[in-house]
């Protein structure tokens, strides 16, 4: 430890620490432009200038070490003058257009320039402009004569999104922040650079121009979009939601937020929003008060399991629906005599459920990533499935952390992996199994049975050396291995791996609330999400699902829903295709507009409050739950607050879930035969279709991440099944075909398509990895 005295406050701080780090740690503060605590040094600002005891001129203190018995002043005459000149030179050239600037009242800038600024300036000449430039939907570069050149969007690109999609071009005054010929910023993270940018040279297009920040409530929140439970920070104006930011929490999402969690909220405000109960009479739909459509709901569900037997009801819910929600839900279920409930739309194996020793989850807590020396990733879109992940994992590979992918597709993850397997879905198994076998023989144990024949390779004998190493490993799940046909074979022989070289085994979970529902109860006693629509039931409950996008096969569950007497959608939007297979469209409120609680795949405890009220007469959905319960005339739904349901559930102050466990029991491992005929679909979700909000927000529809589906092959099945690159073609699955324009991508393995799902273009195809047909259209 290293000792210095800043303004006379003395403090011991590690070697390394520069002069600013020692001074926010005795609550100093010091001006600063380009520094950021996550970024790399640039000191390229010179605004954090500090006198330092017998140096010879002003030192940054962003980019100065601390020397044992260091002393620093920030305040002193020299330190001042110092600082003073450089807020002088920033200011020549700076537009004076406050009082049009969408930063102003939150502009670094502007703050600093009361403090550090000359009231009057010496420059009288034109000042320089810059011309704007156009980088796509989410960021606005039109006002780039403000930029400062603190670089921070360039080394956010570089070191935390990944890729270097802005820089620095030209130089002193001609320099200017710009992209790469003719390119957009496409990064799934690129709206945090928005945030970055201490003055209004980057803001944010849907945001811009429709209110000042004086005028915002702020309000927190917790993401409803993937597993990390990202901490948000939701700005309304008139009970409208006009803005959402990342509220910082270490141990969640640090201070980074996806941009699907960022412009979403447009979706709040889009003309689909339902906002009256709708019913339909007679083949014509009809808005009715709420105690006509809960008296149509609970007597139409009364009747079916009358008649039919609680069996023939059956409820889907999305993985973005809450504790309290999922929890009732369940409830309202038992209380029908039905057990067939579920909140897996997207999985077709469920040979683990009832073998489970516990909830799964991530084996670990987020802010534990970072410790790892060697990483499988196993079967995951990971960049575009769990893009705050993601973030952490390329931090870690830059430092010692082996990090390994073992996926269906080669797209680039913009990680430094150590390692990388590339197989069809039907070889996942075998892959594993051949890294089970080299870790074994790696180790000099006994091979696991059901594993000898595996066929190892260099590659899994570098991925199963990576777990055997260093101190901490971990192996993780992804979206994938939970949609596969083999889910539960994976995850046994995932088990196996852990058990051979102590890593921990981990799930990366599906949606936001993926373990809450675990916990909540949301699981099947009769038929499961696949075996409800195989065995089409009567009545359905559909609760934040829409069949056509976020189904493994929509065929099959449209189907069983055309022919049920009964199908109730609890939607915060008119589903325009759920007007022709529903009978009741309830409008429930989004996350902005009820409280609940997410329960994290750390297993972290979130409870939220609504930021907004709710549109029209749309009511959060466990207050209908819970008068549908009492309609229903069932005992146990006397609940005043959400807070009541919450507590009966997880009890009071529980900070992280209970019963958090991976293992399985009584799961014979059996790996499968890596055949498959014919060709096999890979269908990616692609991250601004995966849920009902980000499919409805315009900003988010129009970047490259919501083109439409292509069929993606590589080039030496193309050739096989004698297609040209960019030729039309039609796909076939069961009784859908789709015509796609085929591109030869050679990330896809041989024998395979790559097919996204979730989209319109798409929804009529079947199983999300099943065998499809290709030919020219």
């Amino acid at each position: 430890m290293l000792e210095i005295e800043i303004d006379g406050k003395k403090a011991q701080v590690p070697d390394g620490s520069t002069v600013m780090d020692a001074a926010q740690q005795v609550g100093v503060y010091i001006p600063h432009f380009c520094y950021h605590k996550k970024l790399s040094i640039a000191a390229n600002c010179r605004m954090c200038l500090v006198q330092v005891e017998k140096a010879p001129k002003p030192l940054p203190a962003c980019a100065t070490p601390v020397t044992n018995g260091m002393k620093v002043f920030t305040h002193s005459e020299l330190a001042v003058k110092a600082q003073k000149g450089v807020m002088e030179f920033l200011l020549i050239n700076h537009p004076l257009d406050c009082p049009i600037c969408d930063q102003g009242g939150e502009c670094q800038l502007q703050d600093m320039s009361v403090g550090y600024g000359p009231m009057k300036s010496r420059y009288t000449e034109d000042k320089h402009v810059v011309f704007h430039k156009s980088v796509g939907p989410l960021i606005s570069m039109e006002e780039m004569s403000r930029c400062i050149h603190c670089t921070r969007c360039v080394r956010f690109g570089q070191e935390i999104g990944g890729i270097m999609e802005l820089g620095m071009a030209n130089r002193n005054m001609h320099s200017e922040i710009m992209t790469f010929v003719g390119r957009s910023v496409d990064s799934e993270l690129s709206g945090n650079m928005i945030d970055l940018c201490p003055v209004g040279a980057l803001t944010s297009k849907p945001f811009r121009y429709t209110a000042r920040s004086w005028e915002l409530q702020r309000r927190k929140s917790v993401s409803p979009h993937d597993s990390v439970g990202a901490n948000l920070v939701v700005q309304v104006k008139h009970e409208t939601v006009m803005r959402v930011l990342p509220r910082e929490n270490e141990e969640v999402n640090e201070c980074w937020i996806s941009d699907k969690e960022r412009f979403s909220y447009q979706a709040l405000n889009s003309d689909e929003r339902l906002t009256k109960p709708m019913v339909k009479q007679g083949g014509e739909w009809k808005e009715v008060d709420w105690n006509v459509a809960l008296d149509y709901v609970a007597h139409g569900l009364k009747d079916v399991a009358r008649n039919h037997g609680g069996d023939a009801v059956a409820a889907l819910a999305a993985q973005s629906a809450t504790v309290e929600e999922l929890y009732l839900l369940n409830k309202v279920m038992r209380g029908l005599g039905s057990g067939n409930i579920d909140f897996r739309p997207r999985q077709s194996d469920f040979s683990a459920d009832g073998k489970r020793a516990g909830t799964p989850w991530l084996g670990m807590r987020l802010a534990e990533i970072k410790d790892l020396d060697g990483v499988l990733v196993f079967g995951s879109f990971l960049r575009k499935d769990h893009p705050l992940i993601a973030q952490r994992l390329r931090q870690a590979a830059k430092k010692y952390t082996n990090v390994s992918l073992l996926s269906v597709t080669g797209d680039d993850q913009l990680i430094n992996l150590h390692a990388r397997m590339t197989v069809a879905p039907s070889q996942l198994a075998a892959s594993l199994a051949a890294i089970v076998k080299a870790a074994a023989e790696i180790k000099g144990c006994a091979v696991p049975a059901g594993v000898e024949s595996a066929s190892v390779c260099e590659t899994s004998k570098k991925i199963a050396q990576s777990l055997v190493d260093g101190d901490k490993r971990a192996v993780f799940l992804g979206n994938v291995v939970t949609q596969s046909a083999d889910a539960t074979q994976l995850q046994a022989l995932a088990l196996e791996l852990g058990k051979i070289t102590g890593a921990t085994i981990g799930f990366l979970g599906e949606g936001a609330n993926t373990v809450g529902a675990h916990v909540a109860g949301a699981l099947p006693t009769g038929a499961n999400a696949r075996q409800m629509f195989e065995q089409p039931r009567k009545a359905y409950v559909l609760m934040g699902v829409e069949p056509e996008f976020d189904c493994a096969n929509p065929q099959l569950v449209l189907g069983a829903l055309k022919q049920a007497s009964m199908v109730v959608q609890l939607s915060a939007f008119k589903h325009a295709p759920a007007l022709e297979y529903a009978d009741v469209i309830l409008p429930i409120a989004p996350y902005t507009e009820t409280s609940g609680t997410f329960i994290n795949i750390e297993g972290r405890i979130q409870s939220f409050n609504g930021v907004a009220k709710a549109r029209g007469d749309a009511r959060p959905a466990w207050k209908l739950l819970r008068v549908l319960g009492n309609v229903l005339n069932l005992d146990g739904f006397g609940y005043e607050s959400s807070e009541a349901v919450r507590d009966e559930l997880l009890g009071k102050g529980a900070e992280f879930a209970s019963g958090l466990n991976n293992s399985l029991n009584n799961v014979v491992l059996a790996v499968p035969a890596a055949t498959a005929a014919g060709l096999q679909r890979i269908a990616d979700v692609p991250i601004n279709f995966a849920d009902p909000l980000a499919r409805r927000a315009p900003a988010l529809q129009q970047t490259a991440d919501a083109k439409a589906p292509t069929a993606r092959l590589s080039e030496q099945t193309l050739a096989q099944i004698g297609v040209a690159d960019k030729a039309q073609v039609r796909v076939r699955q069961g009784n859908g075909e789709a015509v796609l324009v085929a591109i030869a991508d050679n990330n896809v393995p041989a024998g395979c398509v790559r097919v996204s799902a979730a989209h319109a273009s798409t929804a009529m195809l079947g199983e999300m990895f099943g065998s499809i047909t290709v030919e020219r259209a």
